[in-house]
């Protein structure tokens, strides 16, 4: 039962995601994951906003789900101070690299993209959310 913490570390470590930051002059203050705001379109965000980056993430096909992809963009898009993502495209390995994959060893990545951004009239929801995702840390 001791691997188990090991295990859980391997699979969240198999993503990662780099950020390509749009306005170098754009500083906000990191926030928390759990505050990052998922919109599957930008029509869906319903308030004026600002792009911050252009996320990109990959991981291993076999070690890798969406929901971890996800994570680690918002993970990312936190540091950056962005309180909101718009979902990209999610694209598993080709099948020439999956089998590459199997037959050799070689990595196949799943890869993803979105865009982090940060939305001005969202300050007291985020800070709201913050202030919860600490509480329950605190609490463990």
């Amino acid at each position: 039962m001791r691997l188990w913490p090991v295990v859980v570390v391997l699979l969240v470590a198999c993503v990662s995601t780099n950020a390509m930051v749009l306005d170098p002059s754009l500083h906000l203050a990191p926030g928390c994951p759990e505050a990052v705001q998922v919109f599957t379109d930008s029509s869906k965000v319903g308030k004026p906003y600002t792009e911050v980056a252009v996320l990109n993430s990959a991981g291993d096909n076999d070690m890798t789900s969406e929901s971890g992809m996800l994570n680690s963009q918002r993970k990312k898009a936190a540091e950056l101070g962005a309180n909101g993502i718009i979902l990209g495209p999610m694209k598993d390995a080709s099948t020439g690299a999956q089998v590459f994959q199997a037959l050799l060893g070689t990595s196949a990545n799943r890869k993803g993209k979105s865009i982090a951004i940060y939305i001005p009239s969202d300050t007291t929801r985020v800070a709201a959310a913050c202030a919860a995702a600490a509480a329950a840390r605190a609490g463990r």
